[in-house]
């Protein structure tokens, strides 16, 4: 049976960290042709190579990371801390997009798969850089997914939040009744969102099915972010 992404060549940008490793492989059960890449995409060179090494892309998942230097006020953040995440996850994305959709337009088909934060859309005290460059991503995808809507090619992002994540919900955390009680407050659903579930998100976004969604920034958060 074939899957729904069924020999689509998909590039999956950072796909060890993050939303890399979950997206690389629900992709890959629904029959992608997945290039799971690694390299640091700090440069133009850096995300123009990885398109021309790819060749035919179908699909694009753009799975930008960085710091989010949460517990530092804005009087308080360096320049440097300023910087980063700007050049880690907005920077690489216009290098990105512009490498690859040259070949999408020309075939009228293509898809481009942001994963952003919800911290783009709703205020976080401490991470001023962190959101402020998911909030640049936010405005990149809207203003290039209508631009590039009319050549069959959509652009979307997800804006997520309070998904599972070693990293910022280790076991230790989880277990506390603090957290838990928090984390119900916070979030209408009650929980922390699954990795798979995010990534089967992304799955119908990058799929035949979805062609009528164009630049739109998609809060996935349980109820914390709306939009």
């Amino acid at each position: 049976m074939s899957g729904r992404l069924q020999d689509k060549r998909v590039v999956v940008t950072q796909a060890d960290d993050f939303m890399g490793p979950i997206t690389t492989e629900v992709f890959r059960e629904e029959g992608a042709h997945v290039v799971a890449d690694s390299r640091a995409l700090d440069t133009p060179d850096a995300c123009r190579q990885l398109i021309a090494e790819s060749g035919r892309v179908d699909v694009l998942v753009a799975n930008l990371a960085s710091p989010n230097f949460s517990g530092t006020p804005v009087t308080e953040l360096a320049d440097t801390d300023w910087r980063t995440p700007f050049d880690l996850m907005v920077h690489p994305l216009h290098w990105l997009t512009q490498a690859v959709l040259p070949q999408m337009i020309e075939r009228r088909a293509g898809k481009i798969v942001v994963y952003g934060s919800a911290t783009a859309l709703r205020g976080l005290r401490t991470v001023a850089a962190y959101s402020a460059a998911r909030a640049a991503q936010v405005g990149y995808v809207q203003a290039v997914g209508v631009e590039v809507a009319p050549h069959n090619v959509q652009v979307n992002l997800i804006a997520q939040n309070y998904v599972e994540n070693p990293d910022y919900y280790p076991p230790e955390l989880m277990q506390k009744e603090s957290f838990v009680a928090s984390l119900r407050r916070q979030v209408p659903a009650g929980r922390l969102g699954t990795p798979r579930e995010d990534a089967m998100f992304a799955l119908f976004l990058a799929s035949d099915e979805c062609g009528f969604l164009v630049g739109q920034a998609f809060p996935f958060s349980g109820g914390w972010a709306q939009r």
